[in-house]
């Protein structure tokens, strides 16, 4: 068994990976985008968070946050974000995997893996270098050719704010960074 352990840093910024249950393939589709983005505002009215940068691949997520100073508590989001998206999803028609019966036992759904994996950043080097990261992941994943035609992240918002052109992306900014699929 693991012996990981999470860094708890208040008022930290943060990177996450978050995986669909078995890989399913279902979260850049309209139904999972709208729950998504409604269960993340929602989270966010009560237990505030800056999303510096954000990818939707259709089977997991790369997110990059700023908690406020003095909380540290990214965790209890991440429950309640999965939470509120599954209720919601699966309240619209949306469909999940079939579980154990031990995970059913443990009221595990079938849509989202247990865990997510974070990476704490401790500097501003380490925030760019995970958001240039997260704005080629589709790119790494074959599902665009340019990082400019991938829909799904925050890369747009990047270039309107003069952090990258729009070409930026033709090859890996980070060829030795290596992330959790």
């Amino acid at each position: 068994m693991s012996n990981y352990r999470r860094w708890y840093v208040p008022g930290g910024t943060f990177f996450f990976t978050v995986v669909s249950y078995q890989r399913r393939q279902f979260l850049t589709m309209d139904l999972s985008r709208q729950c998504l983005r409604e269960a993340i505002e929602h989270v966010r009215q009560t237990r505030p968070f800056t999303v510096v940068a954000i990818v939707l691949l259709p089977d997991h997520l790369h997110t990059i946050w700023s908690l406020p100073p003095g909380d540290s508590d990214y965790s209890v989001r991440w429950q309640k974000i999965k939470e509120r998206f599954t209720r919601a999803y699966l309240a619209a028609g949306g469909r999940e995997s079939t579980t154990t019966m031990s995970q059913q036992r443990h009221q595990q759904r079938g849509l989202w893996q247990k865990r997510f994996w974070e990476h704490t950043c401790q500097n501003e080097e380490a925030v760019k270098e995970c958001v240039d990261y997260l704005h080629y992941n589709p790119v790494k994943h074959r599902l665009v050719a340019r990082v400019s035609d991938y829909p799904w992240s925050t890369f747009h918002r990047f270039v309107r704010l003069g952090e990258y052109d729009l070409g930026w992306g033709g090859e890996d900014p980070c060829p030795r960074f290596t992330m959790p699929e």
